[in-house]
């Protein structure tokens, strides 16, 4: 077990899935290591990750290949899998890495695509997404495990499993004591791969129609895992998800220094009308919602005329609350504020839903709110298709 700070390196491309790669740098990150985010994108250190989400790497992996790493993990995502594959500085990079006897791990498409391809499972029992099983070489023994781990390397299936995978990473680098540390706050599921539910009151109908138009504010501090989640899902689903900065730039450094790139700036974002407005959690972020009098006006307007918002994390408690959002309805928030909501008779839901307002607890429920989401507006049926694909369920 490292007792130091664990370097960790984990590059990312254009078409990486955001999701997981966020989710491991955000959950590795909490554990207290220091998480190098490296572009493999020649001269390019902003990429183009799946779903639209931009992500700004603190390096370009040329200008950190010669450091030394005590775990890297690959996202996966296509195509930027298979760039990870084609990319000969990081496959050079990780069998030096491999070599020395290091951790390392990979996720979704990347094990089979990258890692497999580089001859680096033969012999080990690993997993990847669903449909890239038998693309995974012939020397490797295949397994369906949520998440697998062989000798020093980790090996998972998809976004929905990317938060067990993160802690268990957590776990080979510093312990089960720490795994667990970081794991309690997150709200994680209690069962993984188990179908999902939300408390619904005051049922009402939220057809808006096939492309509802979803706006996404983030801010400094904004929990980018919670971010992350809600907009690739939203996406999936084909809504038309706006993400705005309350900064005076689109680049914002969120919670866990992940750099999240907006579509806007929030001026710009208030020229259009929206079907649903969501907050995402992070207390910076959600104090940076509280003190933004045009998106709590445009939030109160769209309460007023009965529309759709919702929040997440510290957000119902340090955005919606104060500003009477809350009033009347029930609702939940990330645990440790739930005393500073006036109503708590339905906190302990991970998921509530009354009427027009939809809450939730916190990182480890923000597929749980989005998929809740995707049920509201387009049926159960296209949110148990969309958490079967990635690997919720």
């Amino acid at each position: 077990m490292v007792e130091l700070l664990s370097q960790v390196l984990v590059p990312i491309a254009n078409g990486t899935e955001p999701m997981e790669a966020v989710i491991t740098i955000d959950v590795l990150r909490r554990a207290g290591a220091d998480v190098a985010v490296a572009s493999v994108e020649p001269g390019s250190a902003t990429v183009a990750a799946a779903w639209g989400v931009k992500l700004a790497a603190d390096a370009l992996l040329a200008d950190i290949a010669d450091a030394e790493f005590d775990l890297i993990s690959l996202p996966g995502g296509m195509p930027g899998a298979s760039t990870f594959r084609d990319c000969k500085l990081l496959e050079n990079v990780v069998r030096k890495h491999v070599e020395k006897g290091k951790l390392y791990a990979a996720i979704c498409a990347a094990p089979a695509v990258a890692l497999g391809t580089w001859g680096l499972l033969n012999g080990l029992k690993a997993t990847c997404y669903p449909s890239f099983m038998d693309k995974l070489p012939s020397d490797v023994h295949a397994v369906e495990s949520r998440v697998q781990i062989d000798g020093k390397c980790v090996t998972s299936r998809g976004p929905g499993t990317a938060m067990e995978y993160s802690v268990v990473l957590v776990e080979q680098l510093y312990g089960k004591e720490k795994a667990e540390e970081v794991a309690g706050p997150m709200v994680m599921r209690p069962q993984h791969g188990v179908e999902f539910s939300m408390k619904e009151l005051n049922s009402a109908s939220w057809n808006v129609g096939e492309t509802p138009n979803i706006l996404v504010p983030i801010a400094n501090g904004t929990e980018e895992m919670e971010a992350t989640m809600i907009i690739d899902i939203l996406r999936r689903a084909k809504a038309n998800v706006v993400v705005a900065s309350l900064e005076d730039k689109l680049e914002v450094v969120a919670s866990r220094k992940v750099k999240m790139v907006a579509d806007v700036l929030l001026d710009d974002a208030l020229k259009q009308q929206y079907d649903l407005i969501l907050l995402p959690g992070g207390l910076g972020g959600a104090e940076a919602y509280a003190k933004s009098d045009k998106l709590m006006g445009l939030i109160k307007k769209q309460a007023e005329a009965n529309k759709l918002y919702g929040a997440i994390c510290a957000s119902p408690a340090i955005a919606l609350e104060p500003h009477g959002l809350l009033k009347g309805k029930k609702a939940t928030s990330y645990p440790a504020m739930w005393n500073k909501l006036a109503d708590q008779s339905e906190c302990n839901n991970r998921v509530v839903v009354d009427s027009n307002l939809i809450t939730s607890q916190g990182p480890g429920t923000s597929m749980e709110f989005s998929l809740a989401i995707v049920e509201k507006l387009f049926g159960r049926e296209k949110a148990l298709e969309l958490a079967k694909t990635m690997v919720f369920v």
